[in-house]
């Protein structure tokens, strides 16, 4: 049976001594988060997740949804419990603001439960994943009278949220979709049209679901300047607040998935239905780009979430399992054979998904740190510079986390050897359950061609200037410094080669297209490795100031891993990316 264990003794470290979180006590919400408040908030948050949520994964996978005759669909034995248990414990407005009944606490803490929450049950964790998001578009965008409907009830629990844009004919490009709103002339408008891998769309979870949905006002601009974004319930709301009938909106069928069963993915029909403007007209993605972007990062923790899960069991497995002997002598001669662990591509295997999972949360919580000073702090140019590091880095979050992400719940898979591959395991699961991921909220080529199209030169490439140059800054202080030249030393090497891939892109983007598309996935991840490579670094510096401590010693291995056996992989990445030539694309095009 497949456990999992919350890293919450990581996730402390890393926001006390790594990033400084309490240095951000004069943002809105932080003075509250002292450190026993931000402890406890997490030790409790991981008796959720490790005792409620964990043990039902496997069942929900198992059994998964079922949609019954009359639409409704019913989520896996002991779901529903373990989402009233969330719901009840106020975890869904842990970072909404205190006047829509929310707690108000930084974002960042959020963040850290949703990892929690997508290692112990991905499937069931995007129910109020999904809400969240739906949460924080409306805060943004909706009317004072939307966001007094619906937040409080989402905030409570008792009415759920989704994201509907994807249409059988339109998944990425927006702008070919044909859901159609027609003003009903009292200031709501009626909705005729299909959505497809709608999660969440329909459940027993909660007695309403809040449907933000995009579609086309009748005679509004082709393409996406006339989309515009709607909320939906799917039953209606009286003045009042209590609920009336049923909306025009159905589960016409639950998509047959790979994984992520307990999830019900559905074919949404909108017959008619009452919808409300959400923002201004034709201006809906702006809207919509809140809930995306929020969507983006949080996948990104999903695919980290599944790698340290898939971890755990590969580690305690090979803990466990005997086979063979150490190539240095017998080192459990008292038993039959030794434990895998004992054998050197084993624990370089099981190495490289630690070291990629502590970087990749230290990177996670870094830039959801980010995402409370652009929505908290009252300095513009602090707001700025948090706002220029989310948009760089919420692509590499998303690609790069659950790129690695999938490939490390195969190596853990990998461990178990036949077992991994029979279900009773488990770790099938989480490789199925991992593979969602690279393809929710634009698959992770789009992600890539976004951070080099847009991200990448946005404001004169501000925001990669200034990441480079804080990089560089960090080299400069510790370099003399013996105990840190292991990090600081590849380090210094693998961000040359992120400039030298920058000037690859800024001299031949333009000139060459199709060559800086076919680099873009290369270079996605080479900023993703320098990224974490700095974590690293910073993880390093913070745990040499805490001599004698057994785990700090640990955690200066795993970094000397990743610096020494990972990290150089930018070298390899450079050199594709430049090799994306004309050469390359002819033979592309002959190919095909």
């Amino acid at each position: 049976m497949p456990s999992y264990r919350a890293p919450v003794e990581d996730t402390l470290f890393l926001l006390n001594d790594v990033l400084g979180f309490h240095n951000h006590a004069n943002l809105a919400g932080f003075a509250e988060a002292s450190p026993d408040v931000v402890e406890a908030v997490l030790g409790e948050g991981a008796k959720l997740t490790d005792t409620v949520f964990a043990p039902v994964n496997r069942a929900g996978d198992l059994e998964g949804c079922t949609r019954q005759a009359d639409g409704s669909v019913t989520t896996p034995k002991g779901f529903k419990q373990a989402y009233d248990a969330y719901a009840q414990g106020g975890w869904m407005g842990l970072s909404v603001p205190e006047a829509f009944g929310g707690q108000g606490l930084p974002h960042t803490l959020n963040t850290a439960m949703q990892e929690f929450i997508s290692g112990a049950n991905l499937a069931l964790g995007m129910y109020p994943g999904l809400t969240q998001g739906a949460i924080a578009a409306l805060l943004v965008h909706g009317t004072e009278e939307q966001k007094r409907t619906y937040i409080p009830n989402m905030v409570a629990g008792t009415w759920t949220g989704t994201m509907n844009l994807t249409e059988p004919h339109c998944g990425t490009d927006l702008g070919l979709l044909k859901t159609k709103a027609v003003p009903n002339g009292d200031g709501s408008y009626s909705l005729t049209g299909t959505k497809i891998f709608i999660s969440a769309g329909e459940h027993d979870l909660s007695e309403n679901i809040v449907h933000l949905v995009i579609a086309r006002i009748e005679g509004a601009p082709a393409g996406t300047k006339g989309i515009s974004l709607f909320v939906v319930p799917k039953i209606l709301v009286n003045q009042d607040g209590s609920l009336a009938e049923r909306n025009g909106v159905t589960c016409g069928s639950i998509e047959h998935k790979m994984g992520i069963h307990g999830n019900a993915t559905c074919v949404m029909n909108y017959d008619g239905a009452k919808g409300w403007l959400v923002g201004e007209a034709n201006r809906g993605l702006n809207a919509m780009f809140v809930m995306m972007n929020e969507a983006r990062l949080a996948v990104g923790v999903q695919g980290l979430g599944q790698s340290e899960v898939a971890y755990q069991n590969a580690v305690a497995y090979a803990k466990d399992r005997l086979q063979g002997r150490a190539l240095t002598g017998a080192k459990a001669p008292d038993k039959a054979a030794d434990p895998i662990i004992v054998h050197p591509d084993v624990r370089r295997t099981l190495m490289g998904i630690r070291a990629f999972n502590e970087g990749a949360r230290a990177l996670m919580l870094w830039t959801a740190l980010q995402s409370d000073i652009v929505h908290r702090s009252e300095d513009a140019r602090q707001r700025q510079a948090a706002d220029d590091h989310m948009g760089l880095m919420t692509p590499v979050v998303k690609g790069v986390l659950t790129d690695r992400g999938f490939a490390n719940a195969v190596e853990a898979q990998q461990m178990f050897g036949g077992h991994g591959y029979v279900e009773e395991w488990g770790m099938s699961q989480f490789v199925r359950d991992a593979r969602i991921a690279m393809i929710y909220e634009g698959a992770n080529g789009i992600q890539a061609m976004d951070l080099i199209g847009r991200k990448l030169p946005r404001d004169g490439g501000r925001a990669m200037m200034t990441f480079l140059g804080e990089v560089q800054t960090f080299i400069k202080d510790h370099n003399e410094t013996e105990a840190m030249k292991p990090f600081v030393q590849p380090l210094q090497t693998a961000l040359n080669d992120l400039q030298g891939a920058t000037m690859w892109f800024m001299q031949n983007a333009m000139a060459k297209p199709d060559n800086a598309g076919a680099g873009a996935t290369d270079y996605m991840h080479l900023l993703g490795l320098v990224a974490m490579g700095y974590m690293w670094a910073r993880i390093a510096k913070a745990a040499l100031a805490k001599t004698g401590d057994a785990r700090m010693e640990a955690k200066l291995v795993t970094g000397r891993f990743y610096m020494e056996r990972m990290l150089p992989e930018t070298s390899l990445r450079l050199a594709r990316i430049k090799a994306g030539s004309d050469t390359t694309m002819a033979l592309a095009a002959e190919a095909f």
